[in-house]
């Protein structure tokens, strides 16, 4: 039996270019995105977060300078060129940390029925990153690569600055992106005027680009970052004793405590549900939610707010701001509370089906 061939190591920097993207990229996009969502990243308003995030930023605008400025002829060290086929994977490397950073971000915090678009687009970018090495070294790709991953990072740092979110905030964000891209072009093509050609085809792909993510936001498809719904449940009683919430809940199968959907909720007559969530909110932020009782109306074939209940939540807890409100006009039939923002937006939810029963279930104690 002939023994498989092992790959061949490098003889050169283009060949270690090769080999790095061949047989070591996908191990690391693996290996970084378990250690992003699992270790690093698992708070947008941490120091590490914000430091990791602008040493990728400034990794890739530097790469890019760099390599037009090979291009261009101003830099020509023999040194340098030796090592410009390593370039554009130095390039994948900062914007493949970019997506992974994102995807782990926005997918924890997602309300995944309306923002999956969005999450499945950084995915799609982090995935095709692995095959846009080779267009790195052309200049109008970078710009528009940068520009959504400026554009992606500011929608949740520019509110974490201020401490405030709603849609002014993203605005913000969106103008911020725009004049830092700009200026960035404009040193460029000052230092290269050999750009300013392609100024109007990136100028085109970074007003295309906005325009997207403006329509994504809007439409509810980019989540409320840097809030996110860290738990919640329907239950038979909620109570706060001390520092703990105790809640009555009828036993599921380990894995259905995860879960915030398709839940039985077993109503004896005269009992009401209560809805916990506990919502995730970065230290300085205070800010109004709602929860947005709904009930399916099946002969009109819709959902039927109920009742909509405010209140607000402080940032800063590691698992949430925790609160909870109740319906004492159960129906049954399928109910969703969304817990939205005081603007609309959408941070998660909690679905469930009530039954009607003649007498009260057996329940157990769950403490939050």
């Amino acid at each position: 039996m002939p023994r498989p061939r092992l790959p061949k190591l490098p003889e050169s920097i283009e060949e270690a270019a090769e080999w790095y993207m061949r047989y070591i990229s996908p191990l690391t996009l693996v290996a970084a995105l378990l250690i992003d969502t699992f270790f690093l990243l698992r708070r947008v308003d941490t120091l590490l977060t914000s430091l990791v995030l602008f040493f990728y930023l400034a990794l890739a605008s530097s790469i890019s300078l760099v390599i037009s400025l090979i291009q261009t002829g101003r830099l020509q060290q023999w040194w340098l060129l030796k090592v410009t086929p390593v370039l554009p994977v130095v390039s994948q490397y900062a914007f493949g940390g970019l997506f992974i950073a994102f995807l782990s971000l926005y997918s924890r915090s997602a309300a995944f029925s309306l923002s999956w678009i969005f999450v499945a687009v950084i995915a799609l970018l982090l995935i095709a990153n692995e095959r846009f090495v080779r267009f790195y070294l052309r200049f109008a790709f970078q710009m528009s690569i940068l520009f959504i991953a400026l554009f992606s990072f500011l929608i949740f740092y520019v509110p974490l600055l201020f401490g405030r979110i709603g849609p002014y905030m993203f605005v913000a964000s969106g103008l911020t992106s725009l004049i830092i891209i700009a200026a960035f072009l404009v040193v460029q093509s000052f230092v290269m005027p050999e750009l300013r050609r392609e100024l109007t085809p990136i100028a085109r792909s970074i007003g295309a680009i906005f325009v997207v993510f403006n329509v994504l936001y809007f439409t509810n498809a980019i989540p409320p970052l840097p809030l996110a719904l860290k738990d919640g449940g329907v239950y038979h009683t909620v109570e706060r004793v001390g520092d703990e919430y105790q809640l009555l809940a009828e036993p599921v199968e380990w894995y259905e405590g995860y879960l915030r959907y398709n839940t039985v909720f077993h109503a004896a007559p005269g009992e009401i549900a209560y809805v916990y969530t506990s919502i995730f909110a970065p230290t300085g932020l205070s800010t109004a939610v709602s929860h947005e009782w709904q009930w399916y109306d099946d002969t009109r074939d819709k959902w039927v707010t109920e009742q909509v209940i405010p209140y607000t939540i402080v940032g800063g807890r590691e698992r949430g701001y925790r609160g909870y409100s109740i319906n004492t006009r159960l129906r049954e039939g399928r109910w969703r509370v969304n817990v939205v923002t005081e603007f609309g937006q959408l941070i998660g939810g909690v679905s469930f089906r009530v039954v009607n029963v003649a007498e009260p279930v057996p329940v157990e104690v769950v403490v939050r």
